[in-house]
């Protein structure tokens, strides 16, 4: 996929081609940071660390993951911590927009083709106010990070004291937003806790989950809320994204809370107080956050299935989010009323929506679900009996849509299985979006006239 010419483009001119260009930026960062991750200096314990795993580390971080090999805290060194902060920090930002940033911090003048990957990297729709964009999506995410970090030392400078307080806020805040699902819980003896010790804490659930979903809603989403005071409208892109996530936010609420109201690995021993929030953080850490205040292996089969269909779902466009993203169902679903009201066209809202996206929106569907599919089988083969499909199928589910929240299989799966979820990790936070970047890519050439096929549907 991303040896192959577009039409019209030099072969390997890759400042002609912003999709190829953002997935060898993220291979880069993630090559760079597997070298890094090896080195002893990383290791807690001043060994190497085995090349595979911090390969794994270094992708699920750089695609703001959060599927571990190791506990974040019990591993690696507080310069490793810092290495895989500044992954998820890049790789939930982007190489190319944080690229076009320090240009615009230094005055410097923004070509056409670099405009053309700082458009393509925030995913807006035009060449008009990039600049402005790039600008409001970096400032805006350090801003909501240190205001983040802030009301997380709340609980956690009065927890570990004030330095290490300070570290795992910011640390915590970042991966939040980032939706990245790193934590360094490790810390209080329980590795690969996560956040489980502060299940009904609402001082240390609510900013995270604000971080989740601020970070999940995409950055156009934010531009177009801060035009808001001005323009008192809102797009259609914003529209669809503000009801759908709203809607899959209640929906997984009220899911979890249904389904296990009274398991006893779960929310059962829990005070209906405590059960709402944890219910409610469940539903937002399946938008692709990977963090978990419950024990996940625990979940029923229902609970689990519901959560796979979240996480595949995903965020946002343009935001830290994976998923086959929620405006991708929205295309969807209305094609489907469109067609049973006998439409020729999709309309949302009393607006056409073009061919391109109803195909793009069929292409991202079909091939992730083929994508998930296939790769369970091969990781269930690959493991034998130790886990069943449902948690091969969450597990898989997970990487693909980069959400981070794991049964244990990735840190109990052979080699096979990790470079099944590598390639996984990588191709849900970059493949799908450079195909579909591809896609929207206009051909040169004359296009030839072919004779119209008639084929039986149903």
């Amino acid at each position: 996929m991303f040896n192959r010419p577009v039409a019209g483009m030099g072969k390997g001119n890759l400042a002609q081609n912003p999709a190829r260009t953002i997935c060898l930026s993220f291979l880069l960062i993630i090559g760079v940071g597997t070298l890094l991750l090896a080195l002893p200096f990383s290791a807690r314990d001043g060994s190497f660390t085995p090349l595979p795993d911090a390969l794994f580390t270094a992708t699920s971080a750089t695609c703001v993951t959060g599927l571990v090999v190791y506990d974040t805290w019990s591993h690696w060194s507080g310069l490793g911590q810092g290495i895989i902060l500044a992954l998820i920090q890049v790789g939930g930002l982007g190489l190319v927009t944080m690229g076009a940033f320090f240009n615009v911090l230094v005055g410097r003048r923004m070509g056409l083709r670099a405009a053309d990957l700082a458009k393509e990297s925030v995913n807006s729709d035009s060449f008009a106010g990039v600049r402005h964009l790039v600008r409001t999506v970096i400032l805006g995410t350090f801003l909501v990070e240190l205001l983040g970090a802030v009301l997380l030392a709340f609980t956690f400078v009065p927890r570990l004291g004030l330095r290490e307080g300070l570290a795992v806020s910011v640390f915590t805040s970042i991966s939040a937003f980032c939706n990245a699902g790193f934590d360094l819980m490790g810390r209080e003896g329980t590795p690969f806790a996560s956040l489980t010790a502060f299940a009904g804490n609402w001082a240390l659930t609510l900013p995270v989950m604000l971080l989740i979903i601020l970070g999940g809603l995409g950055f156009v989403v934010w531009d177009d809320l801060l035009r808001w005071r001005r323009t008192r409208t809102v797009t259609l892109h914003t529209w669809i994204v503000l009801r759908l996530t709203a809607a899959l936010l209640l929906l997984g609420f009220f899911g979890f809370l249904v389904l296990e109201w009274g398991n006893p690995g779960t929310l059962g021993p829990l005070s209906i107080l405590d059960k709402i929030n944890a219910a409610l953080f469940h539903s937002v850490s399946c938008r692709t956050a990977g963090f978990n205040t419950i024990d996940l292996a625990a979940l029923t089969a229902p609970s689990k299935l519901l959560s796979v269909v979240l996480m595949f779902l995903g965020a946002a466009p343009a935001g830290t989010g994976g998923g086959i993203k929620i405006t991708t169902v929205a295309v969807l679903v209305m094609t489907v009323r469109s067609v049973l009201r006998g439409e020729e066209d999709t309309i949302i809202r009393r607006r056409k929506v073009e061919k391109q996206a109803v195909y793009r929106a069929l292409t991202l569907l079909s091939m992730g679900i083929l994508i998930v599919a296939a790769s369970t089988l091969v990781i269930t083969f690959a493991m034998g009996n130790t886990y069943g499909a449902m948690d091969v199928l969450f597990e898989e589910t997970s990487a693909f849509a980069t959400v981070g929240l794991s049964v244990g299989i990735s840190t109990a799966a052979g080699p096979l299985s990790r470079l099944v979820l590598i390639l996984n990790m990588f191709l849900g936070r970059v493949g799908l979006l450079s195909l579909a970047l591809a896609l929207a890519m206009k051909s040169g050439g004359t296009k030839e006239v072919l004779p119209e096929a008639r084929i039986i549907i149903g």
